[in-house]
């Protein structure tokens, strides 16, 4: 699928909010979207973030619906998700791709979104941004890096990692370009023998979880390397796997150990440290962008901006 680039914004264009997976609480929802009005945006909210339907925003109908909608709608620019939590796989069979694909805006979100991420890009090759929701605005130590993130709504940029963001350690050395995919690693497994399944042939893979133990990670690579994900790839992104930590046993091997198990054994160039995920600061990415890896320099750069001019 060749790639499309989403319209870049200008100060007044509209950003549509939605709740695809889990709902939130619509009145702090709308009180942390006031930070976009500041950028000089405009913000629709969706019914979404006013329904409950069990542990979802609403029946999967609905929650489709309005995402339809939403690409559908010439008055909105940009789609920027509430939050995850749990559902977005349950509608990828709803959504107009064919609508997608004819109006390509700024879709942005992460966690459960990645489900989204992976399904517009195999349907579509939408270019996707896997960064903080609205539900990052309304933590009150939000890290100044995560806030600048939305920047990237009116001043797109070409992004370079590098260590003056976080330090990155070299788990397989080489250099390695490709198409950026990936996201949260039990979605991504998640999309496995579907018709959404991820491809990661000559791309940089970037992973991230959160509260998963090193057994559970371990299991979710091994089901990764087994599918031929992880040879596939061209490169390695180890990003952030906040609070990975062993739980339930006390035997267990180490975050790291598993990690180093699965990738090193992939052969793949490979780098750990990214910022990028559902830790502190949560570094935006787009997805469906060339980009190079460098494991001597450190660094992960786009080649290109990740939107149309």
């Amino acid at each position: 699928m060749d790639s499309v680039k989403p319209h870049a914004l200008v100060p007044g264009d509209t950003i549509g909010i939605t709740a695809p997976a889990s709902w939130g609480d619509r009145e702090k929802t709308e009180a942390a979207a006031a930070y976009l009005e500041q950028l000089g945006l405009s913000v629709k909210f969706g019914e979404t973030l006013s329904r409950r339907y069990g542990y979802l925003a609403g029946t999967d109908e609905e929650r489709a619906q309005e995402l339809n909608a939403m690409f559908a709608d010439p008055d909105i620019k940009a789609i920027i998700c509430a939050r995850g939590g749990y559902g977005t796989g349950r509608i990828a069979d709803l959504l107009d791709y064919d609508c997608i694909r004819a109006n390509p805006k700024i879709f942005w979100g992460y966690s459960d979104i990645t489900f989204l991420h992976t399904a517009i890009r195999s349907r579509t090759g939408l270019v996707t941004f896997h960064g903080p929701m609205i539900i990052c605005l309304t933590d009150k130590d939000i890290h100044p890096l995560t806030l600048k993130s939305f920047d990237q709504l009116i001043r797109p940029d070409r992004m370079v990692y590098t260590e003056k963001i976080s330090p990155l350690h070299t788990l397989v050395e080489g250099e390695a370009r490709g198409p950026i995919v990936g996201g949260n690693l039990s979605l991504l497994v998640s999309t496995l023998g579907t018709p959404y399944e991820l491809d990661t042939k000559d791309a940089l893979l970037f992973i991230e979880d959160i509260d998963e133990e090193p057994y559970r990670v371990d299991r979710m690579l091994n089901q990764l390397r087994q599918a031929g994900k992880l040879s596939d790839a061209a490169g390695i992104l180890v990003c952030d796997f906040h609070n990975c930590e062993p739980k339930k046993r006390e035997a267990s091997l180490t975050l790291t150990q598993v990690l180093e198990h699965h990738i090193a054994a992939a052969g793949k160039p490979a780098l750990a440290g990214f910022k990028i995920g559902h830790g502190s600061p949560n570094i935006t990415i787009p997805i469906g962008v060339m980009a190079d890896m460098n494991t001597n320099e450190k660094k992960l750069e786009c080649l290109e901006l990740a939107v149309a001019d």
